[in-house]
Protein backbone atom coordinates (compact mmCIF):
# COMPACT_ATOMS: atom_id res chain seq x y z
CA UNK A 1 0.00 0.00 0.00
CA UNK A 2 1.57 3.13 -1.01
CA UNK A 3 0.90 6.41 1.35
CA UNK A 4 -0.67 8.33 -0.82
CA UNK A 5 -3.53 11.05 -0.43
CA UNK A 6 -5.73 12.80 -3.51
CA UNK A 7 -7.52 15.92 -2.92
CA UNK A 8 -9.25 18.41 -5.17
CA UNK A 9 -10.08 21.31 -4.92
CA UNK A 10 -11.42 25.33 -6.44
CA UNK A 11 -8.40 25.47 -7.97
CA UNK A 12 -9.62 22.78 -10.13
CA UNK A 13 -6.99 21.12 -9.61
CA UNK A 14 -5.94 17.17 -8.50
CA UNK A 15 -3.04 16.76 -6.40
CA UNK A 16 -1.55 14.07 -5.13
CA UNK A 17 0.53 14.03 -2.32
CA UNK A 18 2.80 11.63 0.13
CA UNK A 19 1.79 11.81 3.62
CA UNK A 20 4.64 10.43 4.86
CA UNK A 21 7.35 12.64 2.68
CA UNK A 22 4.53 15.92 3.76
CA UNK A 23 4.92 17.03 0.26
CA UNK A 24 2.97 17.01 -3.34
CA UNK A 25 4.40 14.40 -6.04
CA UNK A 26 2.32 16.29 -8.78
CA UNK A 27 -0.99 17.93 -9.95
CA UNK A 28 -3.29 16.73 -12.14
CA UNK A 29 -5.36 19.15 -14.80
CA UNK A 30 -7.76 18.90 -16.91
CA UNK A 31 -11.26 20.00 -15.20
CA UNK A 32 -12.66 23.64 -15.90
CA UNK A 33 -14.45 24.17 -12.30
CA UNK A 34 -14.62 23.45 -8.91
CA UNK A 35 -13.84 19.42 -8.36
CA UNK A 36 -16.14 18.22 -5.66
CA UNK A 37 -15.12 14.76 -4.76
CA UNK A 38 -11.72 12.55 -5.49
CA UNK A 39 -11.91 9.01 -4.69
CA UNK A 40 -8.76 6.62 -5.01
CA UNK A 41 -9.93 2.29 -6.69
CA UNK A 42 -9.26 0.12 -4.07
CA UNK A 43 -7.21 -1.70 -6.47
CA UNK A 44 -6.40 -0.39 -9.78
CA UNK A 45 -4.17 2.50 -10.20
CA UNK A 46 -6.91 5.03 -10.67
CA UNK A 47 -8.46 8.51 -9.12
CA UNK A 48 -12.02 8.81 -9.89
CA UNK A 49 -12.97 12.89 -9.54
CA UNK A 50 -16.51 14.53 -9.66
CA UNK A 51 -16.69 18.57 -10.69
CA UNK A 52 -18.84 21.26 -11.45
CA UNK A 53 -17.91 21.53 -14.92
CA UNK A 54 -20.31 18.20 -15.51
CA UNK A 55 -17.81 15.83 -16.07
CA UNK A 56 -16.47 12.96 -14.21
CA UNK A 57 -12.78 12.42 -14.92
CA UNK A 58 -10.67 8.68 -14.59
CA UNK A 59 -7.26 9.11 -13.98
CA UNK A 60 -4.07 6.79 -14.07
CA UNK A 61 -2.08 8.20 -11.39
CA UNK A 62 0.97 5.83 -12.30
CA UNK A 63 0.78 7.44 -15.52
CA UNK A 64 0.18 10.92 -14.24
CA UNK A 65 -2.87 10.67 -17.14
CA UNK A 66 -6.47 11.16 -17.91
CA UNK A 67 -7.89 7.99 -18.80
CA UNK A 68 -11.43 8.85 -19.78
CA UNK A 69 -13.98 11.89 -19.71
CA UNK A 70 -17.40 10.90 -18.81
CA UNK A 71 -20.12 13.45 -19.96
CA UNK A 72 -24.23 13.54 -19.93
CA UNK A 73 -24.67 15.34 -16.04
CA UNK A 74 -26.51 18.76 -16.37
CA UNK A 75 -25.80 19.96 -12.68
CA UNK A 76 -22.96 19.83 -10.62
CA UNK A 77 -21.57 16.58 -8.68
CA UNK A 78 -20.45 15.63 -5.84
CA UNK A 79 -19.91 12.18 -6.10
CA UNK A 80 -23.10 11.43 -8.44
CA UNK A 81 -24.92 14.26 -9.12
CA UNK A 82 -28.34 16.09 -10.86
CA UNK A 83 -31.47 14.40 -9.56
CA UNK A 84 -30.49 11.53 -10.16
CA UNK A 85 -27.28 8.78 -10.47
CA UNK A 86 -25.78 7.46 -12.86
CA UNK A 87 -24.03 3.94 -12.04
CA UNK A 88 -21.93 1.98 -14.59
CA UNK A 89 -19.76 -0.57 -13.32
CA UNK A 90 -18.55 -4.03 -14.60
CA UNK A 91 -20.66 -6.91 -13.21
CA UNK A 92 -17.42 -8.55 -11.93
CA UNK A 93 -16.21 -6.10 -9.88
CA UNK A 94 -17.53 -4.74 -6.90
CA UNK A 95 -18.41 -0.46 -6.73
CA UNK A 96 -16.32 1.39 -4.58
CA UNK A 97 -17.70 3.71 -1.68
CA UNK A 98 -17.97 7.17 -2.62
CA UNK A 99 -18.13 7.10 -6.24
CA UNK A 100 -20.87 6.33 -8.72
CA UNK A 101 -18.67 4.25 -10.99
CA UNK A 102 -16.43 1.28 -10.88
CA UNK A 103 -14.64 0.49 -14.50
CA UNK A 104 -13.50 -2.29 -15.95
CA UNK A 105 -9.72 -3.15 -16.54
CA UNK A 106 -10.06 -3.22 -20.20
CA UNK A 107 -10.75 0.45 -20.05
CA UNK A 108 -7.26 1.66 -20.27
CA UNK A 109 -6.62 3.09 -23.30
CA UNK A 110 -10.00 3.58 -24.32
CA UNK A 111 -13.05 6.11 -23.00
CA UNK A 112 -15.90 3.92 -23.80
CA UNK A 113 -17.82 3.77 -20.56
CA UNK A 114 -21.50 2.60 -20.49
CA UNK A 115 -24.17 3.96 -18.08
CA UNK A 116 -25.82 1.13 -16.36
CA UNK A 117 -28.41 2.20 -14.55
CA UNK A 118 -29.85 5.53 -13.70
CA UNK A 119 -31.82 6.49 -10.85
CA UNK A 120 -34.43 8.49 -10.75
CA UNK A 121 -36.05 9.77 -7.57
CA UNK A 122 -34.53 12.82 -5.67
CA UNK A 123 -36.18 16.56 -6.32
CA UNK A 124 -32.75 18.29 -6.15
CA UNK A 125 -28.79 17.69 -6.57
CA UNK A 126 -27.30 15.06 -5.34
CA UNK A 127 -24.53 15.58 -3.39
CA UNK A 128 -22.98 12.05 -2.15
CA UNK A 129 -23.96 8.48 -3.05
CA UNK A 130 -22.13 4.84 -1.68
CA UNK A 131 -22.41 1.76 -1.79
CA UNK A 132 -22.90 -0.95 0.57
CA UNK A 133 -19.62 -2.87 1.03
CA UNK A 134 -21.24 -6.64 0.70
CA UNK A 135 -24.74 -6.15 -0.64
CA UNK A 136 -26.41 -4.91 -3.02
CA UNK A 137 -27.48 -1.82 -1.70
CA UNK A 138 -26.76 2.27 -2.23
CA UNK A 139 -27.84 5.41 0.09
CA UNK A 140 -27.58 9.10 -1.50
CA UNK A 141 -27.73 12.06 -0.03
CA UNK A 142 -29.38 15.31 -1.73
CA UNK A 143 -30.41 19.43 -1.23
CA UNK A 144 -33.60 18.14 -1.17
CA UNK A 145 -32.78 17.04 2.35
CA UNK A 146 -33.42 13.76 1.62
CA UNK A 147 -31.74 10.07 2.37
CA UNK A 148 -32.96 7.65 -0.10
CA UNK A 149 -31.79 3.46 0.05
CA UNK A 150 -31.61 2.28 -3.86
CA UNK A 151 -31.24 -1.92 -4.84
CA UNK A 152 -29.85 -3.41 -7.48
CA UNK A 153 -30.03 -6.36 -9.21
CA UNK A 154 -27.97 -7.66 -12.42
CA UNK A 155 -30.84 -6.22 -15.00
CA UNK A 156 -32.07 -3.22 -12.78
CA UNK A 157 -32.15 -1.16 -10.37
CA UNK A 158 -34.51 0.88 -7.66
CA UNK A 159 -35.48 2.75 -4.72
CA UNK A 160 -36.21 1.49 -1.87
CA UNK A 161 -36.87 3.75 0.83
CA UNK A 162 -36.95 7.72 1.62
CA UNK A 163 -35.48 8.88 5.40
CA UNK A 164 -37.04 12.16 5.87
CA UNK A 165 -35.22 14.24 8.86
CA UNK A 166 -32.69 16.44 8.09
CA UNK A 167 -33.80 20.25 7.68
CA UNK A 168 -30.84 21.48 5.23
CA UNK A 169 -28.75 20.14 2.11
CA UNK A 170 -27.70 16.58 3.40
CA UNK A 171 -24.07 16.67 2.46
CA UNK A 172 -22.92 12.98 2.28
CA UNK A 173 -24.06 9.88 3.90
CA UNK A 174 -22.65 5.82 4.27
CA UNK A 175 -23.40 2.87 5.15
CA UNK A 176 -22.00 1.90 9.07
CA UNK A 177 -18.90 -0.59 7.96
CA UNK A 178 -20.10 -2.94 10.55
CA UNK A 179 -23.71 -2.09 12.25
CA UNK A 180 -26.85 -2.06 10.01
CA UNK A 181 -26.84 1.92 10.36
CA UNK A 182 -26.85 4.33 7.72
CA UNK A 183 -24.48 7.48 8.91
CA UNK A 184 -25.68 11.13 7.21
CA UNK A 185 -24.70 14.69 7.89
CA UNK A 186 -26.30 18.06 7.05
CA UNK A 187 -25.82 21.69 6.34
CA UNK A 188 -28.41 22.05 9.15
CA UNK A 189 -25.28 21.34 11.45
CA UNK A 190 -26.41 17.29 12.67
CA UNK A 191 -25.21 14.06 11.87
CA UNK A 192 -27.94 11.54 12.04
CA UNK A 193 -28.00 8.06 12.34
CA UNK A 194 -30.70 5.84 10.79
CA UNK A 195 -31.42 1.88 11.03
CA UNK A 196 -31.36 0.34 7.97
CA UNK A 197 -33.81 -2.05 7.76
CA UNK A 198 -36.31 0.43 9.64
CA UNK A 199 -35.17 3.24 7.96
CA UNK A 200 -36.11 5.04 10.85
CA UNK A 201 -33.73 7.57 12.53
CA UNK A 202 -32.31 5.97 15.48
CA UNK A 203 -29.51 8.99 16.96
CA UNK A 204 -28.51 12.80 16.54
CA UNK A 205 -25.93 14.80 17.16
CA UNK A 206 -25.46 18.47 16.57
CA UNK A 207 -23.12 21.30 16.38
CA UNK A 208 -23.70 24.41 17.34
CA UNK A 209 -22.36 26.99 14.33
CA UNK A 210 -20.73 24.45 11.95
CA UNK A 211 -22.24 22.84 8.62
CA UNK A 212 -21.05 19.37 7.86
CA UNK A 213 -19.51 17.92 4.87
CA UNK A 214 -18.22 15.04 4.66
CA UNK A 215 -17.85 11.01 6.62
CA UNK A 216 -15.23 9.32 6.49
CA UNK A 217 -14.66 5.66 8.23
CA UNK A 218 -11.69 3.86 9.80
CA UNK A 219 -11.26 0.42 7.69
CA UNK A 220 -10.47 -1.89 10.89
CA UNK A 221 -10.99 0.29 13.63
CA UNK A 222 -14.88 1.56 15.73
CA UNK A 223 -13.99 5.02 14.60
CA UNK A 224 -15.89 7.40 12.15
CA UNK A 225 -15.05 10.73 11.61
CA UNK A 226 -16.79 14.04 9.91
CA UNK A 227 -15.79 17.36 8.53
CA UNK A 228 -17.00 20.68 9.16
CA UNK A 229 -16.74 24.21 8.79
CA UNK A 230 -14.16 24.90 11.69
CA UNK A 231 -12.28 21.16 11.42
CA UNK A 232 -13.22 17.77 11.61
CA UNK A 233 -14.43 15.29 14.62
CA UNK A 234 -13.93 11.68 15.26
CA UNK A 235 -16.27 9.66 16.91
CA UNK A 236 -17.62 6.08 17.90
CA UNK A 237 -21.29 4.77 17.99
CA UNK A 238 -20.95 2.32 20.04
CA UNK A 239 -19.26 1.24 23.52
CA UNK A 240 -16.32 -1.06 22.99
CA UNK A 241 -16.13 -2.22 26.50
CA UNK A 242 -19.48 -3.81 28.05
CA UNK A 243 -21.35 -2.71 31.22
CA UNK A 244 -19.26 -5.05 33.68
CA UNK A 245 -19.07 -5.13 37.82
CA UNK A 246 -16.68 -7.62 39.46
CA UNK A 247 -18.44 -9.75 42.75
CA UNK A 248 -15.46 -9.95 45.02
CA UNK A 249 -17.42 -12.61 47.05
CA UNK A 250 -18.82 -14.68 44.97
CA UNK A 251 -15.50 -14.75 42.41
CA UNK A 252 -17.12 -13.53 39.52
CA UNK A 253 -17.07 -11.03 36.37
CA UNK A 254 -20.52 -9.95 35.50
CA UNK A 255 -21.26 -8.29 32.14
CA UNK A 256 -24.03 -7.77 28.96
CA UNK A 257 -23.27 -9.15 25.91
CA UNK A 258 -25.93 -8.71 24.00
CA UNK A 259 -29.02 -9.41 24.90
CA UNK A 260 -27.99 -11.69 27.90
CA UNK A 261 -26.31 -10.58 31.31
CA UNK A 262 -23.46 -13.34 31.98
CA UNK A 263 -21.34 -14.26 34.42
CA UNK A 264 -17.30 -15.41 34.23
CA UNK A 265 -15.76 -17.65 37.14
CA UNK A 266 -12.62 -16.68 38.17
CA UNK A 267 -12.43 -20.19 39.44
CA UNK A 268 -13.38 -22.37 36.67
CA UNK A 269 -12.61 -20.14 33.56
CA UNK A 270 -16.07 -20.89 32.79
CA UNK A 271 -18.68 -18.18 31.06
CA UNK A 272 -22.05 -19.04 32.25
CA UNK A 273 -25.55 -17.36 31.23
CA UNK A 274 -27.28 -15.62 33.93
CA UNK A 275 -30.09 -13.90 32.93
CA UNK A 276 -32.36 -12.59 29.61
CA UNK A 277 -32.57 -8.69 30.04
CA UNK A 278 -36.16 -7.37 30.06
CA UNK A 279 -35.63 -4.22 27.35
CA UNK A 280 -33.32 -6.09 25.17
CA UNK A 281 -34.37 -3.72 22.46
CA UNK A 282 -32.60 -0.86 24.72
CA UNK A 283 -29.64 -2.74 25.85
CA UNK A 284 -28.63 -4.95 22.61
CA UNK A 285 -24.66 -3.80 22.01
CA UNK A 286 -24.95 -4.24 18.80
CA UNK A 287 -27.52 -1.42 18.05
CA UNK A 288 -24.28 0.78 18.02
CA UNK A 289 -26.71 4.08 18.97
CA UNK A 290 -25.16 4.70 22.30
CA UNK A 291 -28.70 2.60 24.44
CA UNK A 292 -26.62 -0.32 25.34
CA UNK A 293 -26.21 -0.36 29.06
CA UNK A 294 -23.66 2.28 30.82
CA UNK A 295 -22.42 0.29 33.43
CA UNK A 296 -23.37 -1.81 36.03
CA UNK A 297 -23.41 0.02 39.37
CA UNK A 298 -20.57 -0.39 41.22
CA UNK A 299 -20.80 -3.32 43.69
CA UNK A 300 -24.34 -4.31 41.92
CA UNK A 301 -24.10 -8.15 42.87
CA UNK A 302 -26.25 -8.76 45.88
CA UNK A 303 -25.45 -12.91 46.25
CA UNK A 304 -28.21 -12.64 49.05
CA UNK A 305 -30.75 -11.91 46.95
CA UNK A 306 -29.50 -12.95 43.38
CA UNK A 307 -29.79 -9.34 41.13
CA UNK A 308 -27.72 -6.79 39.67
CA UNK A 309 -28.25 -3.77 39.38
CA UNK A 310 -27.99 -1.95 35.87
CA UNK A 311 -27.98 1.40 34.70
CA UNK A 312 -29.14 2.43 30.91
CA UNK A 313 -28.61 5.60 29.01
CA UNK A 314 -32.37 5.51 28.06
CA UNK A 315 -35.79 7.78 29.10
CA UNK A 316 -32.61 10.27 30.43
CA UNK A 317 -31.19 7.25 32.72
CA UNK A 318 -32.83 4.73 34.45
CA UNK A 319 -32.06 1.51 36.96
CA UNK A 320 -33.38 -2.00 36.46
CA UNK A 321 -32.79 -4.71 38.77
CA UNK A 322 -31.97 -8.16 36.66
CA UNK A 323 -33.12 -10.66 38.85
CA UNK A 324 -31.63 -14.36 37.74
CA UNK A 325 -31.90 -16.03 41.76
Amino acid sequence: MQSLICSGGDDYKIKVWDYKLRRCLFTLLGHLDYIRTVQFHPSHPWILSASDDQTIRLWNFRSRSCVSVLTGHNHYKQASSGSSLGLGFDDDMRPSQGSGLNMQAELFGTNDVIVKYVLEGHDRGVNWASFHPTLPLLVSAADDRQVKLWRMSETKAWEVDTMRGHTNNVSCVMFHPKNELIVSNSEDRSIRVWDMSKRVGVQTFRRENDRFWILAAHRSQNLLAAGHDSGMIVFKLERERPAHDVSHTCGRLYYVKGRELLAHDYGTGREQPIANLKRPGQYAQTDGIGNAPRSLAFNSHNPAEGNVLVYAAVDGGSYELVNFS
